[in-house]
């Protein structure tokens, strides 16, 4: 059984590697992107909920994206395990998806740290030619990061196994792959 949750600053390589991690480990990937994109897709009451904050410009309350990764880690190809990407982004999350996981006898075996130097992940950001992408945007989600994610390396502390992020997608897969063996 194996319950990840990715952690790494934008552009770091998550969601790539969730995806190769995913078919390698035989376990879903849980991006809290997807969940808020398919939920949008299907009109559901909470994907109409997420649509409205979304174009008011807002973020998405830690509430709502709770529920959906509830609902999603009660489905039946979550019960042996995931790699959740995205989510928790915060102490808050981290302590809701603690109560998740104990309601039903389990908790997380680890937590990936992606490190890569910020100067790389803009490079590679701003490679990327995404017309949402500038120096300065990048650059201000790195800070978001710093400030609301990082500390939940602390909180985790005991169960956190930390990655080199640069490199190619194999490369760092294995380098995952081996550190969770460890």
């Amino acid at each position: 059984m194996t319950r990840l949750v990715l952690v790494g600053p934008p552009g770091a390589g998550k969601g790539t590697q969730a995806g190769t991690l995913s078919d390698k480990l035989g376990v879903p990937h849980i991006s809290t992107g997807d969940l808020f994109r398919a939920h949008i897709g299907n009109k559901t009451e909470l994907g109409l909920s997420v649509q409205s904050i979304l174009d008011e410009g807002k973020l998405v309350p830690d509430e709502v994206t709770n529920q959906m990764v509830r609902e999603r880690l009660a489905e039946a190809d979550a019960r042996d395990g995931f790699i959740l990407d995205g989510f928790p982004r915060n102490i808050a999350q981290a302590e809701v998806l603690g109560a998740i996981l104990a309601e039903s006898g389990q908790k997380l075996d680890a937590v990936v740290e992606f490190q890569i130097d910020e100067d790389v992940v803009v490079a590679r950001l701003l490679g990327r030619g995404r017309t949402d992408d500038n120096e300065e945007v990048i650059r201000h989600r790195q800070h978001i990061y710093r400030s609301e994610t990082e500390p939940l390396l602390n909180f985790y502390r005991d169960i956190v196994v930390t990655v080199d992020a640069v490199g190619e997608v194999g490369e760092v897969t294995n380098r995952v792959l081996n550190a969770l063996d460890k």
